[in-house]
């Protein structure tokens, strides 16, 4: 970070942090937006899981990707973390696991933009042993 010297570096730090926190937290109307969910629970953590959503904010930031991006808990598919769930406009959620930053470029450029579907999503299956 660097340091700050005058009104003008502190004004254009503020609107920095403002359209990150915009990106991240714009709710208003979650369900017409992509929303990328990140998975935070202790293996996700462990796992890499906060530099996967401080890469999807800064580049869907950068892309002017207009997108909601969160943190939740667990998904479940901690042999798989870290985990995102991707919700775009009309569709069903997917999840990708093992996700990296190469991963989460991937998922940004052929899924969100283009919404192709890519390697790396894991099964939702409902059944349980008692089925």
């Amino acid at each position: 970070m660097s340091k700050i010297t005058s009104l003008a570096d502190l004004k254009r730090l503020k609107d920095e942090v403002q359209s990150k926190i915009k990106l991240r937290e714009n709710s208003d109307t979650p369900e017409q937006m992509v929303q990328v969910k990140v998975g935070m629970a202790t293996c996700g953590i462990a796992s890499g899981a906060r530099e996967i959503m401080k890469y999807f904010v800064e580049e869907l930031e950068q892309q002017a990707v207009d997108a909601l991006v969160t943190q939740t808990g667990c998904m479940g598919y901690c042999y798989a973390e870290p985990t995102v769930e991707v919700i775009l406009p009309r569709r069903e959620p997917v999840v990708f696991g093992f996700v990296n930053k190469t991963k989460a470029q991937e998922i940004i450029d052929s899924y969100i933009k283009k919404g192709d579907m890519i390697d790396g999503i894991i099964p939702i299956t409902f059944r349980t042993i008692d089925e």
